[in-house]
């Protein structure tokens, strides 16, 4: 039975055509993988050549542009039906590009620093291995829906990057907005390392087949 949903749902997602390259969910993945290196760019300008706080904030606005295109595109593709191949594959890249981006940058200039460090690498660290077991899972034809809770682990992740790319800047504004993106990075971690179990125990029963 479940086999047969699986290929149900496949059914609806169209292979990387000229038209569906150009669709609109996919678009807005593009947008989100070009933001990644002005935000890079905004951080590093700011940290080295100590920029005005204006560049925290111009990071923030993109990073936030960025994450609303997270939320649009998927619902998007579902609710016009340009669900394809091509937009399945960049989705997950582009967050991690985001998120794994702002992650190095913000560790570069302090605001991530001592023990708050780990949470950033588990964050990574996390990332890479599903990565990897999803590109096997791939190969076998096997896919492993995102659970409720891995969407809120993204949101998590999003909302805790936000607060420390205003870091400093936002400090100024509404105090201890630094701190409160430490400790949403850490509950975020801890949400990522349980979601990255669940889904290794997911993956696990095809691994031993």
């Amino acid at each position: 039975m479940k086999a047969s949903m699986d290929q149900v749902s496949n059914s609806r997602i169209k292979p990387a055509g000229a038209e569906y390259v150009f669709a609109v969910p996919n678009l807005l993945t593009y947008g989100r993988i070009l933001a990644v290196p002005v935000i890079a760019a905004c951080l590093f300008v700011y940290a080295i050549h100590q920029g005005g706080y204006w560049l925290r904030w111009t990071a923030l606005a993109i990073f936030i542009a960025a994450a609303f295109t997270d939320l649009v595109d998927g619902w998007y593709a579902r609710r016009f039906g340009q669900l394809s191949t091509l937009g399945r594959m960049l989705d997950p890249i582009a967050d991690n590009l985001l998120v794994g981006t702002c992650l190095l940058m913000l560790a570069a200039d302090g605001t991530i620093r001592g023990w708050s460090l780990w949470a950033a690498i588990i964050i990574l660290c996390r990332e890479i291995l599903v990565s990897g077991l999803r590109e096997y899972l791939a190969e076998l034809r096997v896919s492993v829906p995102v659970s409720q809770l891995g969407k809120w682990k993204t949101f998590m992740q999003l909302l805790a990057v936000g607060f420390l790319l205003a870091g400093e800047a936002g400090d100024r504004i509404l105090p201890q907005t630094t701190q409160i993106g430490l400790s949403l990075l850490w509950m975020s971690a801890i949400l990522t390392l349980y979601t990255g179990f669940d889904y290794f125990r997911a993956g696990a029963r095809h691994l031993v087949r």
